[in-house]
């Protein structure tokens, strides 16, 4: 296993000069980009779903509740903003060292180090601000979402430990939650944890696809995911148990009728299948991006039905 990049190496890479203050100020693309505005919007749909949910669930009106509903999207994209930035700080170092990232403004030093800190910093406080004035519980799980992502994920387990990619999968499970506790702070129905358990297991076989795609990037940079520690065999072992757990969860929301249940079950037997099939492709690579795409989909996909199928 490699060894993880460690704070002596990253002052090195520093002293060397691969990466320096940024002399400008950067652009608001370089803050946007840092700020991961895709990862941003993608866990917006879900905050929205858990938003839309408790609404309609309860029995409470959109438009009576319109602030908790401002306020839980505004403040959750905020807090996931500042922690996208944050996690760009932390890992500016080892970011040099991946293709997929090197362009960052925080690796190439577009962006100084004080720059992407301060904007992370303010980003997510701004956030937990906004999320208190839908409630106090959502506010209380974006600060839960932004500890795990970038203290526990990001700047301990990352570097340290394979089963990174699991825990991490707390924060991604969060946004959820938060909306729903924007609505219904006093989770009145179980539906919310049950939304975050489809998150927590869509998680791991996602990125592990992205790990297994970028695997000597990973292995360069010192990352001990998965399919660096222990290999692709194991990895898509690993994939089809949680795709395998997360068919018969997301079966839990029966009560949002047969157009969601029969999403369910094309989404995720289709993606089992998938998963299934990795044991026997010979292109894993290819098997991977197929896996990849897949799990965007099947997010993106089932998630919006959630939200028309409780209309």
């Amino acid at each position: 296993m490699n060894k993880p990049v460690t704070s002596y190496e990253t002052s090195q890479v520093m002293e060397a000069g691969t990466l320096s203050e940024a002399k400008s100020a950067g652009t608001w693309k370089d803050f946007l980009t840092i700020f991961k505005m895709g990862i941003v919007i993608s866990n917006l749909i879900t905050t929205f779903t858990g938003i839309w949910l408790a609404l309609e669930i309860t029995g409470q009106s959109f438009f009576d509740n319109i602030w908790h509903v401002v306020f839980g999207l505004l403040g959750s994209a905020l807090v996931m903003a500042g922690g996208c930035a944050l996690n760009n700080y932390i890992d500016r170092d080892i970011d040099q060292l991946m293709e997929r990232t090197k362009e960052r403004p925080s690796a190439t030093g577009r962006l100084s180090g004080k720059q992407v800190l301060w904007s992370g910093i303010i980003m997510s406080a701004l956030g937990i601000l906004v999320l208190l004035q839908a409630s106090y519980v959502a506010a209380v799980f974006g600060l839960i979402g932004l500890f795990v992502y970038v203290v526990v994920y990001t700047w301990w387990l990352k570097r340290t430990h394979s089963i990174n990619t699991v825990i991490g999968g707390i924060s991604g499970a969060v946004p959820p939650v938060i909306g729903w506790a924007a609505i219904d702070p006093a989770f009145s129905s179980g539906e919310p944890w049950i939304l975050f358990l489809i998150m927590f297991l869509w998680q791991p076989p996602h990125f592990l696809a992205l790990a297994m795609k970028r695997v000597e990037e990973y292995r360069r940079a010192g990352i001990p995911m998965l399919p660096v520690v222990a290999g692709f065999e194991m990895t898509k072992r690993q994939m089809i148990i949680y795709v395998a757990f997360l068919v018969p969860v997301s079966f839990f929301l029966y009560t949002l009728g047969p157009i969601y249940m029969i999403a369910a079950v094309v989404l995720g037997f289709g993606w089992l299948g998938f998963a299934i099939a990795g044991l026997y492709m010979k292109d894993i690579m290819k098997w991977a991006r197929i896996m990849f795409v897949f799990s965007l989909n099947y997010m993106t996909i089932l998630f919006i039905i959630m939200v028309i199928a409780a209309i």
